[in-house]
């Protein structure tokens, strides 16, 4: 009864779209289409009921999605709602209309050896469905989107390019290194060895203290796994695409720069509705060959390759294999990083971060700093102001080498396709499941020093639940 004596006394606040001023931008592109008409009364009545509706003014407001992969299960994902909490805090503040939901996600590190991650990929297209069905059906104007695992952020990505209404994502965040006796750098990959060193060392007690200390302390705190694996290597190359804040991959989950970020998501999405700038502006072909550079440079995950094809692929673009290779080709391997290195992301942090390196890049004539970003200005406009502020790249620090001495003069990322000439004889061991083969090595079966390939079976993403 409430909510319809307050609709009955507020018609005059549903003006049609004619009826705005002319000098003010349309920001409520798509969410006038329930708030703005007489028509959609019980659509009014339930937004009455909502938090983000307060007074009938606040009907004439943009409504912003906030799309956190939030769970308390995994410490990549565990702080995102609080990141959302201060996000729609900013929006706010923004005079817009914040409204923050959740959707599923699949830990890589908690399900990795097990069957559970046979769920991980698919959970990317989930992330996606999910993201762009409640932003579809609820008309919102605009997203912002809060990964923080490895399939979440090709995931919310995707969701984005395909509804290509105004938006931004911000990363989590990198989880700190963990440290114990005789490791004063740990991470996610440290816990998985300690069980290999066990079995090396005998499974005697001491390498069982060894294992546990290791497993206990891998992990300090909130945040994606540290090394450039899956989850920072998406978030870097979703920066170097424009379509985060400058820094959002590399400020780690517990920095104050994270929070500051998440502080300045309000003016930033005011100013993407404005000026109605779209994902399918920014996520342009020059903006993905940034992308693939960059995945090379930092020696990233080979998940890049087919989550870049994906993502591409929302925004109309094709991608494939051979770009990456082209890329590859002509792209040196730099950074030192884990896993084929000894750094992780909080090591680029401090050296400056994610845009510093691109500046560098960018210096260096190996990524286009003309491409639209969702600053409003384009990636090297961003890069210039952030040098200005922090400085360039150290050229004494080790985290990523000099152009002139590289860890490899060409991409580590090859296309495969069976005619290369390479040749190998040795035993083959096939084994129809991951635990099968662990067992395999528990026992001694496999030795060291012998020229055997293992080949697990049934572990693609065919068959896989919902194939």
């Amino acid at each position: 009864m409430k909510a319809a004596r307050r609709l009955a006394a507020s018609t005059r606040a549903f003006a049609t779209s004619s009826a705005q001023c002319a000098d003010k931008p349309i920001m409520n592109r798509y969410s006038r289409a329930v708030t703005q008409t007489k028509d959609q009364g019980a659509s009014q009545a339930m937004l009455y009921a909502t938090d983000g509706i307060n007074v009938d003014e606040d009907f004439q407001k943009a409504m912003v999605g906030v799309a956190s992969v939030w769970y308390e299960g995994n410490p990549c994902n565990k702080h995102l709602l609080g990141l959302g909490q201060e996000i729609k805090h900013s929006l706010q503040k923004a005079d817009l209309i914040g409204y923050q939901f959740g959707t599923v996600g699949v830990s890589d590190g908690i399900s990795m050896g097990t069957p559970g991650m046979s769920y991980s990929l698919q959970s990317r297209d989930l992330i996606a469905d999910q993201v762009e069905t409640a932003a579809g059906g609820h008309h919102l104007d605009g997203m912002v989107v809060v990964p923080g695992c490895d399939k979440n952020m090709p995931g919310v990505t995707i969701a984005l390019g395909r509804l290509n209404r105004p938006g931004l994502m911000v990363y989590g965040g990198t989880i700190r290194a963990g440290s114990c006796e005789g490791a004063p750098q740990l991470d996610i990959v440290s816990a998985f060895q300690s069980y290999g060193k066990y079995l090396q060392d005998g499974k005697t007690e001491k390498a069982e203290k060894e294992r546990y200390d290791t497993v206990r302390h891998a992990c300090p705190g909130p945040g994606a796994c540290g090394g450039m694996y899956t989850a920072n290597t998406m978030a870097s190359a979703i920066e170097a695409l424009g379509m985060t804040l400058p820094g959002s991959s590399s400020f780690p989950a517990e920095s104050a720069e994270k929070h500051a970020e998440c502080s300045e998501v309000g003016p930033v999405m005011r100013h993407l509705l404005e000026e109605n700038i779209l994902p399918r502006q920014i996520m342009t072909r020059t903006a993905f060959e940034n992308a693939m550079v960059l995945t090379m440079i930092l020696g990233g995950s080979t998940n890049a390759v087919l989550h870049l094809i994906a993502m591409a692929h929302s925004v109309g673009i094709k991608l494939t294999i051979d770009d990456f290779q082209s890329v590859s080709d002509r792209t040196p391997f730099l950074a030192d990083i884990k896993p084929s290195g000894k750094y992780v992301m909080e090591d680029v942090y401090k050296l400056g971060g994610i845009p510093k390196i691109l500046h560098f890049l960018m210096k260096n004539n190996l990524v286009d700093g003309n491409n639209m970003t969702v600053t409003g200005h384009t990636l090297g406009e961003n890069l210039e102001r952030w040098v200005h502020k922090h400085g360039e790249l150290d050229s004494t620090q080790d985290v990523i080498r000099p152009l002139d001495n590289p860890i490899k003069t060409t991409g580590h990322i090859r296309h495969i396709t069976g005619k290369e000439g390479l040749r190998f004889e040795g035993r083959a061991r096939a084994f129809d499941s991951e635990n099968d083969f662990v067992k395999a090595v528990e026992t001694g079966s496999i030795k060291k020093g012998e020229k055997t390939v293992v080949i697990l079976r049934y572990l693609g993403p065919k068959g896989g639940p919902g194939e």
